[in-house]
């Protein structure tokens, strides 16, 4: 199965493609799940702010918006991320990490949703920081993000 990059919205360029897909790849195996089919769409603030409101009823700017395909019978782990370049860059700023890092961070938050993993209450986000973290501590130095 595939991970695919696109754009939307947005003239916006990420560097380290494969790398980042095999770490997207090695998250989901580790979580005891197979990679199926992952989109990941780099957006700005106004397209992810129309998807939100469109499919999610939801009327303010996030970084990211996880669309879940999986197969959960099969334990075949597939979706759509949609993520706002500028919001992501807005948050890099404010928590004082590199943009690199923080597009990190908000893919594999993404790829953790599709794993099943939760963010509404305070238990599930902790346990997805955590999740995170690790995850982040494994990810691919050599990666870039322009």
């Amino acid at each position: 199965m595939a991970i695919n990059y696109y754009t939307q919205g947005c003239s916006y360029r990420y560097s380290g493609k494969r790398i980042t897909s095999r770490w997207i790849k090695e998250t989901i195996v580790n979580e005891g799940l197979t990679t199926g089919d992952i989109s990941v769409v780099f957006c700005s603030d106004a397209s992810l702010l129309e998807i939100n409101r469109k499919y999610l009823n939801h009327d303010y700017y996030t970084d990211i918006i996880t669309f879940d395909y999986d197969d959960k019978e099969r334990g075949i782990v597939s979706g759509d991320l949609f993520i706002s370049v500028d919001t992501v860059a807005d948050n890099a700023a404010q928590y004082g990490v590199a943009p690199r890092e923080e597009m990190q961070r908000v893919i594999i938050h993404g790829v953790l949703h599709l794993c099943g993993y939760g963010d509404k209450s305070d238990p599930e986000a902790r346990i997805m920081r955590e999740k995170e973290n690790f995850y982040l501590a494994r990810r691919p130095e050599t990666e870039g993000v322009k």
